[in-house]
């Protein structure tokens, strides 16, 4: 059973301190939290289902996957695509920059690229399937693995501080900024229909605060 030290630590190497410097530089801090929490959902996830580090599945790239996966809701995306995929190109570009190699560039993108897509992500594979279930996690979906001491201690080193609105305000944000960052059935054009109904509460703000962490 993992300490609770163990549970929060995250990478050292030079590119992962550098990774999250970037995030924390381009992204808000409520969305740049939940990047981190959902790479520690997903660590926790991968030691309950079994799977091992190195063989199941390569920490690293998982690390990275999950803390640039909304680079695309930021202000270093250019706007012009789904924020899934500026998002996934974005990460990209920082591994390769970074000596990574093709093939684990492209299990990376694909991670990212896949992460508002369920029924798929969780078919591509351990990375796929264990970012995006990191993600909905933190979302509060299929939360059950997590113990109360470990959810504690995450939550009060990397604070909500209402994400799930925050994150839907930078989606909807990107969505208005070019004809092709929202295509139909989207999750960002879903969003954007919903903000723009009376009440403007979407129904995954709605999830998230009926959720066990409460937004």
């Amino acid at each position: 059973m993992a300490t609770i030290s163990d549970v929060l630590a995250l990478p050292t190497t030079a590119t992962a301190v550098r990774a999250l410097a970037w995030v924390r530089a381009c992204e808000r801090e409520p969305v740049a939290n939940h990047s981190v929490r959902s790479y520690l959902f997903a660590v926790l996830l991968a030691e309950h289902e079994g799977l091992r580090r190195g063989t199941d599945f390569d920490p690293d790239l998982l690390y990275h996957a999950c803390v640039l996966h909304d680079l695309g809701t930021s202000a270093a995306a250019p706007g012009e695509q789904r924020f899934e995929v500026e998002g996934a190109d974005l990460a990209a570009a920082f591994l390769t920059e970074h000596q990574y190699t093709a093939d684990q560039v492209d299990a990376v993108w694909e991670a990212i690229a896949l992460h508002a897509t369920p029924g798929i992500a969780e078919r591509r594979g351990p990375l796929s399937y264990l970012t995006y279930l990191g993600i909905s996690t933190d979302f509060g979906f299929r939360s059950e693995f997590v113990s109360e001491e470990q959810a504690v201690a995450i939550h009060a080193a990397h604070p909500r501080l209402n994400m799930a609105t925050a994150l839907v305000d930078d989606i909807v944000r990107h969505a208005s900024r070019g004809p092709l960052a929202a295509p139909r059935y989207s999750l960002a054009a879903q969003l954007v229909h919903e903000r723009a109904a009376p009440g403007g509460t979407t129904g995954l703000e709605s999830a998230a605060a009926a959720s066990r962490w409460g937004e």
